[in-house]
């Protein structure tokens, strides 16, 4: 496995309260590791949430005695989710913080995902597909049919997200399994990326540019120039490869 990734503030926030770790060795009993966390909440609190939702994630996949993907990490984001709201409770400045968070690992040509929020992975060949699902309002609203695709990249509710870690006890999370093929790349994003690029140029991007690391940065590049407004990480997984690269 090879996986790259890049996180820029934006153009219109102070700081950065997006987190990424990525792991091509063994993490645990899981081969490999990919997570991507979105923190939100005032001060520092948006950061302190990220950090610590990735680190206890790892921790509790680092000590896991399970052999079965989806239950390691069930119980690791069970666990962050946990130990975001002790947190929460032992600090004002950390109060109402909470973080999206996407986790997945490969096993041969097998992928495990999870996500909770609004932060997304996809799964790019010749045609870009997104997996996971917005836990927001305004996608609640696509998928009743009370509004389109295209009123909802500009709803002004569109950032209002229905989970998070941090939000509730217990909490659910969404599991999806990926039979992935030769050649396919797997995005991971946090929605200062897909509030800034349309998915059909996010993939017209990856498939232009010469390597990946090219089209990660073209990718953030693109992003602020088309306005910037929220800290923009990005994830790219070649999963038949070998190396991990930060770019």
């Amino acid at each position: 496995m090879r996986a790259f990734s890049k996180t820029d503030k934006g153009k219109r926030r102070e700081m950065n309260q997006d987190y990424v770790y990525t792991s091509e060795g063994r993490i645990g009993n899981l081969p490999n590791l990919c997570i991507l966390a979105d923190g939100m909440g005032g001060h520092n609190a948006g950061d302190y949430a990220s950090r610590y939702t990735v680190e206890t994630i790892v921790d509790s996949i680092e000590k896991d005695e399970q052999k079965e993907p989806v239950s390691i990490i069930e119980q690791a984001i069970q666990r962050a989710n946990q130990a975001i709201l002790e947190k929460a409770k032992t600090d004002i400045d950390l109060d109402g913080m909470g973080t999206t968070v996407v986790v997945a690992t490969i096993v041969d040509n097998e992928m495990y995902v999870a996500n909770v929020g609004d932060s997304r992975l996809y799964v790019i060949g010749e045609e870009i597909h997104q997996i996971t699902k917005d836990h927001s309002f305004v996608q609640e609203m696509v998928r009743r049919g009370e509004l389109n695709a295209k009123d909802a990249r500009v709803h002004p509710d569109r950032n209002i997200i229905t989970r998070a870690i941090g939000g509730a006890k217990p909490l659910e999370v969404d599991f999806f399994e990926v039979e992935l093929k030769e050649k396919e790349r797997v995005l991971m994003c946090s929605d200062g990326l897909t509030d800034m690029i349309e998915d059909e140029n996010i993939l017209k991007i990856l498939k232009e540019q010469k390597s990946t690391a090219d089209g990660i940065k073209c990718l953030v590049e693109t992003a602020n120039e088309n306005g910037g407004n929220d800290n923009i990480t990005v994830v790219v997984i070649e999963p038949f490869s070998d190396e991990v690269k930060t770019c």
